[in-house]
């Protein structure tokens, strides 16, 4: 009798042993099995701070991304990470498991959306592509870069960060606020402007200020990479022998500060009275006048070594380099005088 009891037992045992297994291995199935109950190509889904793990799967459920809340919850507890979700924007693609899910969310790979700052842009152009693309006002971006205090080791006399956020390509989850995205341009920023090109600045007798409002001279003179230095290597020549700068860019700036920069430059607004006209007043502008990239910082150190001390446009991107005046006034009849002569009798009806 015992030992047939012994045996029932041992077989019930076996019985459930064999259940818990077939049961884990359908449950292991259930929560790595990919699973897309949605039809669009990608799903976007916002977990807000502070969700809990019942709020997050309803969500995920509702959006079709995890089959159902039993799945989602079975697959917490096998990760044993239910207190590590963050919260965020994601983007789903395609089929994923339940546990993919989960870690994806434990990860906190976040959705990121690209914002791209071109080379030459000023504070307030950069405020309206911040503000264009949707990522917040342009008045809040106004207001976290009227902030200098992140650059003051470096240029202790700025009062904003006009030429500091460097110009590139940023990747921000939704809700990243303009002063992250501005202390992460200022940090870019001082990276590329690197100990090698503080040496240099420092070597030349230049404040790490007057290599910058050099360089977004140079940035915003020129679209040409194989002009950069030469352009530099120019405003350098002007500098060292005494001459005005002249550039056309920094009166741009000093009619946009005027509230009067309607897109043209006039004969009279090369009188205009400001710190920032360089026909008026001799030297660099005060400061910078836009963001210049890193070949316009590193042009500004390292111009190329020429006698020049003109240009002017030739009308399709790039300029006509000049040693005397009277060089420079030939390139100028020709490149400007004439080819707008040209252009006007083109347009002209009944010329051909």
């Amino acid at each position: 009798m015992k030992r047939t009891i012994v045996r029932l037992f041992l077989v019930l045992v076996l019985a459930g042993l064999a259940v818990g297994l077939v049961t884990a291995r359908s449950v292991w199935t259930r929560i790595h099995s990919p699973f897309q109950g949605h039809t669009e190509t990608e799903q976007f889904i916002d977990i807000p701070s502070g969700s809990g793990p019942a709020a997050i799967g309803r969500r995920l459920v509702e959006a079709g991304i995890v089959r159902d809340a039993w799945t989602f919850r079975t697959a917490l507890w096998w990760s044993g990470r239910a207190r590590e979700l963050k919260a965020g924007e994601y983007q789903f693609v395609g089929p994923l498991s339940a546990i993919d899910v989960v870690l994806k969310l434990v990860r906190g790979e976040v959705f990121a959306r690209r914002l791209t700052f071109p080379e030459g842009l000023t504070i307030a152009e950069m405020a309206e592509v911040f503000e264009t693309r949707g990522f917040g006002t342009a008045a809040q971006f106004l207001d976290a870069a009227s902030d200098a205090s992140a650059i003051r080791e470096l240029d202790p006399s700025s009062r904003n960060l006009e030429g500091y956020l460097f110009p590139e390509t940023y990747a921000l989850p939704r809700g990243t606020p303009a002063a992250r995205l501005v202390g992460m341009m200022v940090e870019r920023f001082q990276a590329v402007f690197d100990e090698r090109l503080r040496a240099l600045a420092k070597e030349q007798g230049l404040t790490i200020r007057e290599v910058v409002t050099l360089a977004s001279l140079v940035e915003k003179e020129t679209g040409q990479p194989s002009e950069r230095p030469l352009v530099a290597g120019v405003y350098r020549n002007r500098l060292k022998v005494g001459m005005g700068l002249q550039a056309d860019p920094t009166v741009v700036y000093a009619l946009r500060l005027a509230g009067r920069y309607d897109g043209n430059i006039r004969r009279q607004d090369l009188a205009l009275d400001s710190p920032y006209n360089t026909y008026r007043y001799p030297g660099l502008p005060p400061g910078p006048i836009a963001a210049p990239g890193a070949e316009s910082l590193k042009a500004a150190l390292m111009p190329a070594d020429v006698d020049y001390l003109y240009f002017v446009s030739r009308n399709d991107g790039s300029h006509a380099f000049a040693r005397t005046l009277s060089e420079h006034n030939r390139n100028v009849r020709e490149f400007q005088v004439l080819y707008f002569r040209r252009q006007a009798g083109a347009r002209t009806p009944g010329r051909r």
